[in-house]
């Protein structure tokens, strides 16, 4: 039991000594991942489309 009281102890000095990012960079970093993986999605989209239209020539 000791060893469990000592990890969260630990746990707690740890999480004290962390920078945390503030909310305009959160919220900067979010908007990059949103529109990135909107992005590739259009492009992958595209591409699908483009390989389907094209095995439909072949076939």
């Amino acid at each position: 039991m000791k060893k469990i009281i000592q990890f969260f102890k630990d746990s707690y000095a740890e999480l004290k000594r962390v920078v945390w990012p503030s909310r305009d960079s959160v919220a900067s970093s979010t908007k990059v991942v949103i529109i990135s993986v909107l992005l590739f999605a259009v492009i992958l989209g595209f591409v699908d489309f483009l390989l389907l239209k094209g095995m439909d020539l072949v076939f």
